[in-house]
C-alpha cells in the first residue's frame, strides 16, 4: 500500500475537498496522511481515516518533509496557493525540495493532481520509485 499526502492551503481546502471527493475510490486504496485542518475536513466529510499531523504552519509541512526523508511517503499532493502570502513559505519551500531531492511526485493544483491520481504506476505493484543514492554526498560531508 502506497503512503499519500494531502495538503491544501486555507484558500485551496474547499478545492482539494472537491477534488478528493471525486477520487474517493483510488483514494481509499492508500494510507493517507494530511496536515491537522486539510485532515480534519477531508476526515469529516469524506468519511475516510486519516492520519492528521500539526497544521502546517505549526509544523505539520516540517513533519511530512521528515516522513518523506525517512521513506515514509510516497506521493505528494500539495494544493497551493501562489498568490496569497503564507507565514510559513519557508516551510513550504522546505517541503516542496525534500520531496524533489527524495524523487516523490508532487501534484501541486488539480490538473497534476488529476494526472497523478489517475496514472497506472500508481497502482501498479511492479512499479517501485527510484530512490537517490546520497552515499557519495555523504561520504563527502564527513569530517573527521
Amino acid at each position: 500500500m502506497k503512503n499519500i499526502v494531502l495538503v491544501a492551503h486555507d484558500s485551496k481546502k474547499a478545492e482539494m475537498l472537491e477534488w478528493a471527493s471525486t477520487h474517493i475510490e483510488t483514494l481509499k486504496k492508500f494510507k493517507i496522511f494530511a496536515t491537522g485542518t486539510t485532515g480534519t475536513i477531508l476526515e469529516q466529510e469524506l468519511q475516510i481515516p486519516i492520519e492528521k499531523l500539526m497544521s502546517g504552519p505549526l509544523g505539520g509541512d516540517q513533519q511530512i518533509g521528515a516522513k518523506i526523508s525517512e521513506g515514509i511517503i510516497d506521493i505528494l499532493i500539495f494544493f497551493w496557493d501562489p498568490l496569497s502570502p503564507q507565514p510559513h513559505d519557508s516551510d513550504v519551500k522546505a517541503l516542496l525540495r525534500i520531496a524533489n531531492v527524495w524523487n516523490i511526485p508532487i501534484a501541486c493544483n488539480e490538473a497534476s493532481a488529476n494526472l497523478l491520481i489517475t496514472s497506472p504506476l500508481l497502482t501498479d505493484v511492479q512499479y517501485t520509485r527510484r530512490i537517490p543514492d546520497f552515499s557519495d554526498y555523504q561520504q563527502r560531508n564527513i569530517k573527521i
